[in-house]
């Protein structure tokens, strides 16, 4: 069967494309939906279906541009209510993409339309099953994210119906069967997911969780609630713009692609009370950046960090960006619901201060440098990184103040002096350098190669403690 995966890592997303006898079918586009057409071109092929396996929470999907430029139709499965032409599959209904069969196949859990769709071969043999976030490698959908939008649809609820669609709809497809999920690791639409993206179901059977065959609902309610972390605030602005609709990618592209000079940047932002969004390398940043200005570097995950930590997508958005980096940015917000970018600035921080505008910098140490002070006086340590992974190893006595709760446990931050500031790699302090930095904090002294770093060291951590008896 020709089926691609077309993997975007940033967001560890997976969408389809699936081609036969000059017929394509896309499954959970991207925003930016040329490379879809250009793959069909190349196929001499036509675009005919687009199939959703849901309202995606994590991401705006680019169904409607994508249908705007090919007349494919839109496809949900049963019980999506979208706000824009789309055909909603009955349970079972089947679709042809040349001499291939598509089966829908409802699964609620994850959420309430939530449907896969069952890939059968020109032999009508079953080859594969696109899941969506239904079921991923490695584990399954968390079933959270409708309670932000209904309050009847507790985790609960939409649990027991995920146990079901599983144990009725899809465990009982051959092993041999290939499951096409939606995300890897490193996605917020799971906790346990594989680096792997592709996997047979009997393979998965035997080595995911939630797929044992003796389970119970009850325990695997209970499984798949422990340890499920609070969804980003993004998500259900996403959820609205994929059932309602949203500009063209071409629209916001065209608003977001304007240079700016310096004088005009500054105006700007005072007039609209736009956020500065640095997109630059952490280390470009800690050297100098505007006042103010909140760094969120293109290096890293970026989409998800914008979703997580600026939380409104209506927020209305200035960048300095690496050069040739401008239409890349708007780009990658646009796919997290970021719509409102209204310029960059043209020639970055060189034509800022050129203009004779200030420009700010962070302190930021090497681990030997840490080192060395660590030995010589008392020191306050803020870690940066998740919980699970301060509970891996940490420095004696830091302060866990994970990244995505920043906003919220300000008042734990150090005031009265100065403090070291690390993250796994050197990545996420920054961001929380800057978000401080904004709210009037100065003092913090970032720790470059952050725990990475400090393990190298002689610096005290958990993990070089011998074992209490």
């Amino acid at each position: 069967m020709k089926i691609e995966q077309i993997y975007t890592g940033c967001i560890a997303q997976a969408a389809y494309y699936l081609e036969n006898n000059g017929e394509a079918a896309i499954f959970d586009p991207l925003r930016e939906v040329q490379p879809y057409i250009a793959r069909a071109e190349k196929d001499g092929a036509k675009i005919k279906y687009i199939f959703e396996t849901h309202f995606h929470a994590d991401f705006v999907s680019g169904h409607i541009d994508l249908a705007h430029k090919t007349g494919a139709q839109i496809v949900y499965g049963p019980t999506a209510r979208p706000e824009f032409d789309a055909l909603i599959a009955q349970d079972g209904q089947e679709f042809t993409i040349g001499n291939y069969i598509i089966k829908a196949i409802h699964t609620p859990g994850h959420t309430l339309e939530s449907t896969c769709y069952l890939l059968l071969d020109e032999n009508k043999s079953i080859h594969g099953i696109i899941t969506g976030d239904t079921l991923f490698i490695g584990d399954v959908g968390r079933p959270d994210l409708a309670q932000a939008l209904t309050t009847e649809l507790t985790q609960e609820v939409l649990a027991a119906h995920l146990y079901s669609s599983l144990r009725e709809k899809i465990m009982v497809l051959p092993d041999e069967t290939i499951v096409y999920p939606s995300h890897g690791a490193g996605s917020a639409c799971g906790k346990n997911m594989s680096k792997e993206t592709t996997d047979t179901l009997g393979n998965q059977k035997r080595t995911n969780y939630a797929l044992r065959a003796d389970m119970t609902l009850k325990e695997f309610t209970t499984e798949l609630l422990d340890g499920l972390g609070r969804p980003p605030a993004y998500f259900p602005q996403n959820v609205m713009l994929n059932i309602k609709g949203y500009d063209s990618l071409d629209t916001v592209i065209e608003k977001g692609a304007k240079a700016l000079s310096p004088a005009e940047f500054e105006a700007i932002a005072s007039e609209t009370g736009a956020l500065v969004l640095d997109v630059r390398h952490e280390n470009d940043f800690i050297a100098e950046h505007i006042p103010g200005s909140v760094f969120i570097g293109l290096n890293g995950s970026f989409a998800p960090w914008v979703g997580a930590l600026i939380m409104d997508v209506n927020q209305p958005l200035l960048l300095v960006t690496p050069e040739g980096k401008e239409e890349e940015t708007i780009t990658r917000l646009a796919r997290v619901g970021f719509d409102n970018s209204l310029g960059y600035l043209s020639g970055a921080i060189s034509a800022w201060k050129n203009a004779g505008f200030d420009t700010d910098s962070i302190r930021s140490i090497t681990p030997e440098a840490f080192e060395a002070a660590a030995n010589e006086n008392s020191t306050i340590v803020v870690d940066s990184r998740k919980p699970s992974e301060f509970e891996g190893g940490h420095v004696i006595g830091a302060l866990n103040i994970p990244l995505d709760f920043v906003n919220e446990q300000l008042a734990e931050v150090p005031k009265e002096s100065d403090f070291y500031l690390h993250c796994a790699g050197g990545y996420r302090s920054v961001i929380m350098a800057s978000i401080l930095k904004a709210r009037g904090y100065h003092n913090m002294i970032n720790i470059e190669k952050g725990f990475g770093g400090i393990k190298n060291t002689s610096v005290k951590t958990t993990l070089n403690q011998p074992a209490a008896f």
